[in-house]
């Protein structure tokens, strides 16, 4: 973590001393001097970040470090605030504050000179310092830590082997996992060699799966020989060979050859060798770090020893690279006798690779809550009859546990320290102070020390990116868009030629992923990450990691922070109002780079916060903006979205830095004319909607700007836009943009807004709404090559036919037509289109009483119609829509009968139904009705209807352990449903409904 906190900080230093270089004149010696040394340390903390600084010297260089390098961003910063008013004004006037300021601006230059020098001083001192203590630095600090990290390592392999020598009895919920795991193992109709991958966070159970089928005498009866052989991150190659040989001669009962210390590389390979000839064999490297492995033991798996004509089991647990394979395939060749390679681990980017053979994945699910609850009352009472927990702490050892969401490691570990534990006081205090418990209780330090594994394995960029969710409340679903504009605002994003900022910053998201550090709450249809959360304890290890770090500091009505680590903190999340945090108390937090407030209750914010960079106050009891905004030169994000903000400040111009700007659902309906001079500026989100009105045509609404809005030239999103002619006729210009939603347009706006959309050639997203449900929406201007990466067309408005361009959309992937009243049917025109995995039609016909899906949508996995006045017949023919996931119907008032062909499809996990005729659920409520046969393969059946007071929910699926099934298999999210006792209610991520 030495650079994490440190490195990107001083690389942004280093940035701004070379390109504002003319601003801060007058100070180029002092300043220049320090370019140098803060490259010099970031460099030297590159080294140290490959090891964990362990030293208290070490820890406090560090330290040092990074206190004076938060001393000289803000005087660097300061100093830009104060030169950056001076700029704002016009021509005349700034030539009139430099006579009358000029003494003040020597005043400052001196001063900010002063401070410098002083910097410089502090900077040499350190390692006079160091070297008077006898304390070299980092450097030494690693070293140390290296052999510190090689004993914390080698404590770490007793909790792998562990598991080998788990009791049935002692194991929860892995019953499923294990008897999948041997029907792949055993299976004798699959002769090839087959990879299987267990991939999962850490501590969710891989090793100890693993093992327990490891040990069957299933797979025991079909393998000569075996071993398991624990890897640490510094292994050594021939103390990995000698511990195989030790396995395999002790497993034999054979006598362990005396003199293997003495022995060369060669001689132990030829000693593997002349072994495993003519055997089957088991071999599990346990928690292999490095893809280097194999390239140095491959060698002794021979052709003729352990992969020509043998049949074997390899397990290779928790990998971590996805070279390993590559690296060790071609010494186990493939003779056609049923060989077995398992690999465990948290990559689920490694779990996915093809290995050019057959391969299986088996996603590691944690524990449900009854079987979370079982594993904790084994630990944490296992001297109590029937291990029943004691009333009195029965709520607060429910609330432990739901802490550990279902990860095993967790919940043994916890279990084990509580025993000793009586009073409800002692688990309450536990309860509260679970971050500062994992740092410091013993019983406690081997979870930390696992999910610190995947912590300390990833780049110094991505552990800023880890720790920065943690910003986010318990359990808060993080929208993948708004985090990567967030990391982009912060600097964490690194430039890369060719690549987008925002799409760098997705390959971080995506990696932190892939580790399993961040769990997918939600994917969209063609299963893209939506929304994303943290794990708990993940969590809190970030908090608690952050503290230490100095990276950031959260308010969430726990105990408050120590006064210096709020001075210091940078980066502030606010999700509780104490008394600590009333306006009038923001002391030593006027040094914030990054507030985000989730709190629901008025708060205000203090004018002093000028050094800003971020600002998110999304669903904020915040009415009104102070205008000393507007001196928030800094700032590059600004997030008001579903605040209560009527109006920005006027001078809104002068946020020169700003990339991000989000008024979706505020209460904002003009932009001040000075929007066009964020010149910087990258989104513009400011769609309003009105849940009030969901089936109405004016659901969405946009925002006025001004005209000129089209010169912002590095503009990527312009969403929620008003159509206004001179608009409309400029917007040709901005060919940069990647999306954009326009509402308001007018039939005669059709040749500019079809010119425009051609120009757009890297065009995404495109959102299109007439002025009124009458008007018609003309784009037939638009020649028959669309932009070709089009991936979202949201058509909204009165069409007179399906225009003839919709065949070329070969990427698009989701498809909304909106009151489109069509006469045509507009299945025909889109069946065949590659890649749509979403369609939404929304009284998009009105031709004829039929809508018939006759062939094509294979990737289409979500399929909403709404408000079809006529429909009275849907017709799904065998083949179409194969893989088809969820299938709404709402408001088509003349259907009467279940969809024909409902039954083909096999995928299907959800049907929606919402206020929808009697007849229709009549034919498919309970076992006896009449269509219930052609329903009974969809786990779940959903219905809403209106009575005269509320809205009324029932669930008419009786496949309960269908939807279980799919629940445990990872097919449905856990989290898309409430599930008590076994039985599943609402849907959590339904749609929004209202009277």
């Amino acid at each position: 973590m030495a650079l994490a906190a440190v490195g990107l900080l001083i690389g942004r230093i280093v940035s701004a001393l070379e390109s504002e270089a003319s601003l801060i004149g007058g100070v180029r010696d002092e300043l220049n001097q320090l370019k140098l040394e803060f490259a010099s340390m970031r460099s030297f903390l590159e080294d140290a970040d490959k090891t964990t600084v362990q030293t208290e010297g070490g820890k406090t260089w560090v330290a040092n470090v990074r206190d004076l390098a938060y001393e000289v961003e803000d005087i660097i910063d300061e100093y830009m605030y104060y030169m950056n008013k001076q700029k704002v004004h016009g021509k005349f006037t700034r030539f009139l504050r430099q006579i009358v300021y000029a003494p003040k601006n020597l005043w400052v230059r001196h001063r900010i000179a002063t401070k410098l020098q002083k910097i410089n001083s502090m900077i040499k001192a350190i390692p006079e310092r160091s070297r008077r203590y006898g304390v070299d630095g980092v450097g030494e600090a690693s070293s140390s830590s290296s052999s510190s990290s090689q004993d914390h390592q080698r404590r770490l392999p007793n909790l792998s082997e562990s598991s080998l020598f788990f009791k049935d009895d002692d194991l929860v919920g892995i019953e499923d996992g294990k008897k999948q795991l041997l029907d792949w193992l055993t299976d004798k109709k699959e002769s090839q060699r087959t990879v299987i991958s267990v991939v999962g966070m850490g501590g969710s159970g891989k090793t100890t799966l693993v093992a327990q089928a490891y040990n069957s005498q299933i797979v025991k009866r079909q393998f000569d020989c075996y071993a398991w052989i624990t890897v640490s991150q510094t292994y050594v190659v021939n103390d990995l060979l000698r511990s195989m040989i030790k396995e395999f001669y002790g497993g034999a009962k054979e006598a362990i050859p005396m003199d293997l210390s003495s022995m060369s590389y060669r001689e132990l390979i030829q000693m593997i060798t002349d072994f495993l000839r003519l055997k089957r064999y088991v071999i599990v490297f346990d928690d292999v770090w490095s893809s280097n492995l194999w390239r140095d033991i491959h060698v002794s798996l021979l052709d003729e020893g352990l992969g020509r004509l043998k049949r074997y089991v390899i397990v290779f647990d928790d990998v971590w690279s996805s070279n390993l394979w590559r690296d060790i395939h071609v010494s186990l060749l493939d003779e056609g006798l049923g060989s077995r390679v398992i690999l465990t681990t948290r990559n689920e980017e490694i779990a996915s690779s093809s290995f050019g053979v057959k391969s299986y994945v088996h996603y590691i699910k944690l524990l449900g809550v009854s079987d979370a609850w079982n594993l904790f009352c084994m630990k944490a009472f296992s001297s109590n009859p029937n291990r029943c927990c004691p009333q009195h702490l029965k709520t607060l050892a429910q609330d432990l546990v739901a802490k550990c969401k279902g990860l095993p490691l967790a919940i043994v570990a916890l279990g084990g320290v509580m025993p000793s534990k009586y009073l409800e006081l002692e688990w309450r205090k536990i309860y509260n102070s679970l971050s500062w418990e994992l740092s410091n209780n013993p019983g406690l330090e081997v979870v930390k020390t696992i999910l610190l594994l995947s912590f300390n394995d990833l780049p110094y960029r991505l552990k800023c990116c880890f720790l920065y969710c943690c910003l986010f409340p318990e359990d808060y679903k993080i929208k993948r868009k708004r985090l990567i504009r967030l990391w982009m605002a912060e600097g964490f994003v690194e430039k890369v030629r060719g690549r987008t900022p925002e799409e760098v910053a997705e390959s971080y998201l995506m990696e932190l992923i892939c580790r399993s550090m961040l769990q997918v709450v939600m994917r969209n249809e063609l299963g893209r990450p939506k929304n994303c959360k943290m794990h708990d304890l993940m969590r809190e290890l970030a908090i608690s990691t952050s503290e230490t770090e100095k990276f950031c500091v959260v308010y969430d009505g726990r105990e408050a922070n120590d006064e210096e680590g709020s001075v210091t903190n940078r980066r502030m999340s606010i999700q509780s109002i104490g008394r600590e945090l009333q306006p009038w108390n923001w002391k030593g937090m006027l040094k914030l780079r990054t507030l985000l407030v989730f709190v629901v209750g008025e708060i205000a914010l203090p004018l002093e916060l000028r050094l800003l960079r971020v600002l998110d106050l999304e669903n904020a009891w915040i009415e009104v903006l102070p205008e000393e905004l507007a001196d928030l030169f800094n700032l590059r994000y600004l997030n008001l979205r579903g605040s209560r903000v009527k109006e920005l400040p006027k001078s809104i111009g002068r946020l020169c830095n700003l990339n991000t700007l989000d008024i979706t659902d505020s209460k904002i309906e003009v932009l001040p004319a000075g929007i066009t001079e964020l010149r910087n500026l990258r989104h513009l989100k400011m769609y309003h909607f009105d849940y009030e009105l969901l089936d109405d045509f004016q659901f969405v609404r946009g925002t006025t700007t001004p005209s000129n809005i089209c010169k912002l030239k590095n503009m990527q999103v312009l969403a929620g836009v008003e159509a206004q002619a001179d608009l409309m006729k400029r917007i040709k210009n901005m060919t940069q943009l990647k999306r954009i939603g326009i509402t308001k347009v007018r039939e005669v706006d059709e040749e500019d807004l079809c010119t425009a959309i051609q120009n757009m050639s890297l065009l995404h997203r495109l959102s299109v709404k007439v002025i009124d449900e009458d008007e018609y929406l003309r784009m037939d201007a638009l020649s028959s090559t669309p932009p070709r990466h089009l991936k979202v067309l949201i058509l909204a408005g009165k069409l007179e036919k399906v225009p003839c361009w919709f065949h070329s959309l070969q990427n698009l992937t989701f498809l909304s037509l909106r009151w489109s009243r069509l006469t045509e049917d507009p299945i025909p025109y889109i069946q065949a289109l590659p890649n749509l995995g979403r369609l939404h039609l929304f009284n998009a016909y009105e031709g004829g009483g039929q809508l018939c899906f006759s062939e094509g949508f294979h990737k289409l996995r979500k399929l909403e119609l709404c408000n079809f006045p006529q429909l009275n017949e849907i017709v799904i023919e065998r083949g179409v829509m194969p893989g088809l996931q969820e299938f709404s119907i709402r408001k088509c008032m003349q259907l009467k009968i279940l969809p024909h062909g409902i039954e083909y499809l096999e995928d299907l996990q959800g049907l929606f139904l919402t206020f929808v005729t009697n007849e229709l659920i009549e034919c498919i409520r309970g076992e006896g009705s009449k269509d219930h046969q052609k329903v009974r393969h969809i786990p779940s059946i959903h219905h809403w209807r209106q009575t005269p007071v509320e809205l009324k929910y029932e669930l008419l699926s009786r496949s309960t352990d269908r939807l279980l099934q799919h629940i445990r298999q990872g097919v449905l999210p856990l989290s898309t449903y409430n599930i008590s006792a076994g039985n599943p209610t609402a849907p959590t991520s339904g749609p929004k409904l209202r009277r």
